[in-house]
């Protein structure tokens, strides 16, 4: 039986077929990350009842996606630039089925956390791999509108793991949820290693050493770290809660069964996925009447801030239950403008550095949103259980009240901070 080989090298090919080859097979496998990250909401209680876990243990199980995801980041971006985004994400999408799988068939916490750490490892190049390669692939001006349709994918990722993956769970068991995800994403790594192209002389030069040290040049640099807490805080708040407390707090706060839950969670992923669809465009629309990318997603997420002590607010009966449901559309909408930042940080950089720059970021971001998600499982177990069982409003509370004080935090320190790209300091020079 003859090997499969790598495509070769081509020639610069027509936005149509590039959207055929290029955006779709890496827009799939960002659809299977974020499916990966949000169906624990879904099938989270069933875990819980079947091993009797507490707050924590589900916070751990489910984060430990994260701690693996962001590990694996620093490493994943020096490959990605030495290697190609192809050859990295089709690998680690074995890995992520073999994770499902293992995951599938576990009976037991530990089983369980490392099944999801091999997932959380395997999709770890779903976001970054596809930014490096848009990179390569589109033009500078196109970078938002293909970013945010990139960040839709995932968004049908969420929106599928929600009413979908629930109405799945009729007619299968949870285990089985997993199996199916594994042979799905074994497609995946086969479709996109044969599908994508080569682009010709895209790969980083010098030593691994010299790349490394690249690396450490990126996370000592001021504009790194003047963006770093605002991407940490927004985003473990909008993925340590969207992926996983979403489902408790609307069955705990709300009062919702479970097929009422997948319906808010639905519309929750469906304003998410128009969050990502539109943000290149009003993100685009805003620089010609020339706002900046910078204004316009820190003006955009300090709303979210709002949103956030607002669901708070809920939680202690100081606004009615009823206001749910629109919360957490704009919960879901606006927190997805944290993806126009991205290329306010990818051009503070050399293009060559464009892989470690991004993963440098998702590395902090996700090592934040682990300690974030598990973080709210123990402010819960403060609180005395509900006489049906579950946690007590007054723990979602103070959780995010918490959250909306990191992020305003971060947002002084973005404004205050005077740090300017790396580009633009080497320009002056």
């Amino acid at each position: 039986m003859n090997a499969i080989t790598a495509p070769a090298a081509v020639r610069p090919i027509g936005i149509g077929l590039l959207m055929l080859r290029v955006y779709l097979p890496f827009a799939a496998a960002y659809f299977l990350s974020y499916l990966y990250r949000t169906v624990n909401s879904v099938v989270g209680p069933l875990i819980v009842d079947e091993l009797r876990l507490s707050a924590t243990d589900l916070g751990l199980l489910t984060s430990s996606y994260f701690i693996m995801f962001s590990l694996i980041q620093v490493p994943m971006g020096v490959a990605l630039d030495r290697f190609g985004p192809r050859r990295v994400q089709a690998a680690l999408l074995v890995v992520a089925a073999a994770g499902a799988a293992l995951f599938g068939l576990g009976g037991s916490m530990a089983e369980l956390v490392v099944g999801r750490m091999l997932i959380g490892l395997g999709v770890a190049a779903g976001l970054m791999g596809a930014l490096k390669v848009i990179t390569l692939w589109f033009r500078a001006e196109h970078w938002p509108l293909m970013n945010g349709m990139l960040m839709a994918a995932g968004g049908l990722g969420s929106l599928v793991a929600t009413a979908p993956t629930q109405a799945a769970l009729d007619v299968m068991s949870w285990h089985s949820v997993f199996f199916v995800l594994s042979g799905l994403t074994l497609t995946a790594a086969a479709g996109l290693y044969m599908v994508v192209p080569e682009k010709p002389g895209a790969r980083a030069t010098g030593t691994l050493g010299e790349q490394l040290q690249a690396v450490g040049a990126i996370m000592r640099d001021a504009f790194f770290w003047r963006l770093l807490p605002m991407f940490a805080c927004q985003q473990a708040t909008f993925i340590g809660v969207q992926t996983l407390w979403i489902g408790p707090w609307l069955r705990d706060v709300a009062g919702e069964n479970a097929a009422a839950r997948g319906v808010t969670m639905f519309w929750a992923a469906v304003a998410m996925t128009l969050g990502f669809l539109s943000s290149g465009l009003v993100a685009g629309l805003f620089a010609r009447l020339g706002i900046s990318n910078f204004a316009t997603a820190t003006s955009i997420l300090s709303v979210f801030i709002v949103v956030t002590m607002a669901l708070a607010t809920v939680s202690l009966d100081m606004l009615p239950v009823s206001a749910s449901l629109p919360l957490w559309c704009a919960f879901g909408f606006l927190g997805t403008y944290v993806i126009v930042y991205f290329p306010v940080l990818t051009k503070a950089f050399p293009l060559a550095l464009s892989g470690r720059v991004t993963t440098s970021v998702n590395f902090l971001m996700f090592s934040t949103v682990f300690a974030t998600q598990w973080g709210i499982g123990r402010v819960l177990d403060l609180f005395p259980r509900t006489s049906s069982g579950g946690y007590a409003p007054a723990g979602y509370a103070a959780a995010f009240g918490l959250l909306a004080a990191l992020q305003l935090a971060a947002t002084i320190w973005l404004l205050a901070s005077r740090a300017i790209p790396l580009t633009a300091r080497e320009s002056a020079k």
